[in-house]
């Protein structure tokens, strides 16, 4: 296969991956009326993050798939962040949606100027920024998922997070990783850039087994034996049938024999 499709094919199956990776929990987020659990900081963060990563992308000459991901990591990130502030503090949609529309803006306006002016750098040989787009991508990606760190310990569970979201992110990691891999020339920050959140996401799934998979499969299992322990009484007293008592006379011995009751009865009657 010719290295610049691979490249295309893995770069456009990242981007459509990251394309509706938020969607699963814009649509959660919505049904429930709620984003407990859900930090916007991480929101805003990866917004932050899209900037410098489509810099980066585009002036590196990356697939187009991978130069048009970074823009929908933006937007939807901002728009499950302007979610938080919805449903959390109770702005208003109207208010949600003019302050999305100003920081896309933003945001849009700083990545085009960022793109003419390190290109400008790269025609002088000055390399540096754009390494720092890099660091500064990574950074902002991998801060976003680690403030979720912070609240897995805090509450020792895995709340507000959709393992969907979770598990179409970290395919897009995986599958950006690869697309950078068969680019014409190896590119070291790119595949850093996608193999640092790729690695978080995966920390995230082992949280998400320990504190919310383990206790629920034991919840289960124990719920199963007490049924089972149930049913077993029930078929046990089923089997062994109705046991009716028979009232006994009271002695002061425990054992009562035929002679026992013939001196008794001689006793009663020398008394009458």
């Amino acid at each position: 296969m010719n290295v610049p499709v691979a490249a295309n094919v893995l770069g456009a199956t990242g981007a459509i991956c990251w394309s509706v990776q938020l969607v699963p929990q814009i649509i959660i987020n919505y049904r429930r009326h709620h984003t407990t659990g859900l930090q916007p900081s991480m929101m805003l963060l990866w917004a932050s993050a899209g900037v410098p990563l489509g810099v980066y992308n585009i002036v590196e000459q990356f697939n187009i798939a991978l130069r048009i991901q970074a823009q929908i990591l933006t937007f939807l990130s901002l728009l499950t962040w302007s979610q938080c502030y919805h449903y959390g503090r109770g702005w208003s949609v109207g208010k949600c949606a003019l302050i999305l529309f100003g920081m896309c803006t933003l945001m849009g306006g700083i990545e085009a100027g960022l793109i003419f002016a390190l290109r400008a750098a790269v025609k002088k040989h000055i390399k540096w920024p754009v390494t720092f787009m890099a660091v500064l991508a990574a950074v902002f990606l991998a801060l976003g998922v680690l403030r979720h760190y912070w609240d897995i310990y805090t509450h020792r569970t895995v709340r507000g997070i959709s393992f969907i979201f979770v598990s179409i992110d970290a395919a897009g990691d995986l599958f950006s990783l690869i697309s950078v891999f068969f680019q014409a020339e190896l590119n070291v920050l790119g595949m850093a850039i996608y193999g640092t959140e790729l690695a978080l996401w995966a920390g995230v799934f082992i949280c998400g087994g320990y504190f919310n998979l383990v206790p629920y499969i034991r919840t289960k299992l124990s719920n199963r034996r007490q049924r089972m322990e149930t049913e077993r009484q029930a078929h046990s007293q089923n089997e062994a049938g109705p046991i009716s008592l028979q009232e006994m006379p009271s002695s002061t011995s425990v054992f009562r024999t035929p002679s026992s009751g013939l001196v008794e009865r001689n006793s009663t009657a020398q008394d009458d």
